[in-house]
């Protein structure tokens, strides 16, 4: 709509933050970010479900960090080879240290 230029689109959300890097998949190679989902922080760990504690639950679930500088990250690469990846990344300058496999192909990570 013209009387909307320059307006950002709410509905492409993160997509346009995303665009700022690239991303280089194990399988598919370097990739635009655009293609990739945050997954969240990759340095929580799952509570043991064993225990509960609603507390341990509640902190993992709805307790977030928001970190400047290097961090662990999960993306996902839901417009390729939907893979879950774990990203070094730094979050001001959006440099990416090092990628990884979340967890072995058919595989889950115990925590």
């Amino acid at each position: 709509m013209p009387w909307m230029k320059g307006v950002p689109d709410p509905c492409r959300g993160y997509t346009d933050m995303a665009s700022l890097f690239i991303i280089q998949c194990p399988y598919c190679g370097a990739r635009d970010g655009a293609e990739f989902t945050y997954g969240g922080d990759a340095t929580k760990h799952r509570p043991d479900p064993a225990d509960g504690h609603d507390a341990d639950w509640h902190d993992y679930v709805y307790q977030r960090d928001n970190p400047k500088g290097p961090h662990w990250e999960y993306w996902h690469h839901g417009a390729g080879c939907r893979q879950w990846l774990k990203l070094h990344r730094d979050t001001v300058s959006h440099e990416i240290f090092e990628v990884q496999m979340a967890a072995p192909v058919g595989k889950a990570e115990k925590t």
